[in-house]
Order: structure tokens, then sequence, then C-alpha cells
């Protein structure tokens, strides 16, 4: 199991890191907008592979057959491999390479707030709330923490659409 897991989920985990990598970089021309429409996405892609893995997992280690919990088992953990590589990914990225992406965003947030009518205590409350939010993510840990709710839910409903489509009791 444990050769499917890693293999199946750094796969899924490259996928993500990949992706985060190649649009970054063009993140102005994205925007932020479109942007998490291009993260979510290259997610649903690399989270295809629990489906894979489990597949595999089944058909050549667990004779043909597996069970709910055991496919949920596999999926689950395809997906923490995967989940790892996303963080210790945007940690780098973040860190190294752009530690200015939350000022890039309050300024987006702010525009994008002006533009829809906000007035100025609305503005203000808004970048007080921008300021605290930068101010919370310089701790590690709340940063982890942010990074991590970012594809573990999809990896879930990954892992328990396939836990349902190849659980099954043994026959």
């Amino acid at each position: 199991m444990r050769k499917t897991v890693l293999t199946f989920g750094f796969i899924a985990g490259a996928v993500m890191a990949a992706m985060m990598a190649i649009a970054l970089p063009f993140q102005d021309q994205i925007g932020f907008d479109r942007g998490v429409y291009v993260g979510y996405t290259s997610m649903v892609l690399a989270f295809l592979m629990v489906f894979f893995g489990v597949k595999s997992y089944r058909d050549n280690v667990a004779g043909g057959h597996v069970t709910f919990g055991q496919a949920f088992k596999v999926g689950l953990l395809i997906t923490l491999v995967a989940t790892a590589c996303y963080v210790v990914s945007w940690q780098v990225i973040y860190y190294g390479f752009m530690p200015d992406f939350l000022d890039n965003y309050t300024a987006y947030a702010l525009d994008q707030a002006r533009q829809s009518g906000a007035n100025e205590a609305q503005l203000a409350r808004q970048t007080k709330e921008m300021a605290d939010f930068i101010e919370m993510y310089k701790n590690p840990l709340v940063n982890l923490a942010f990074t991590v709710i970012e594809p573990l839910p999809v990896g879930l409903v990954f892992t328990l659409v396939t836990a349902g489509v190849f659980g099954r009791r043994a026959a």
C-alpha cells in the first residue's frame, strides 16, 4: 500500500505544485478572480490520482476487491501526501518568491470593493480586516492551516466518491 500511496500522492502533489509554479508568474494576466478557477481546476485534475491510485491498489495489491474502508484509507493517504506537497510548494513560493502576495491581494480586494460602490467606512473596515489577516498570516502555523484547507476538501470529496465507487464487501 505504501508504494501505491506515495506514487499516486506524489504525482497528484507534483501536478498541483507545477500548476501553481506555472500560473503564479502570470498572476497579473490571469487576475485573482480567474486564478481561483485555475487553482481549483488543477486540484481536480490532480486528485484524479486518488481514483487511479485506489484502482491500482484494488487491482495490484488487494486481489481485485476492496471494501469502502480500504478504498477510503488509500484515497485519504493519497490526498494527505498530495496536500503536503501543495503546502510545501506554497511555502517555498510564498516566502521565497512572493512575500508581497497578500499586499497585492489586499489592493485587488479594495479596488473591487471601490468599484462595487463601497463607502469610505466600508473601505476602512475592509482595510483593517485585511491588515489583521496579513498580520495573522505571518504566523507559520496559521499560514500552514490556511494552505491545508485549500486542497484538502477537494481531495476528501474525491476520496469519498472513489471509495463509494470501488468499495464493496469482499465476496
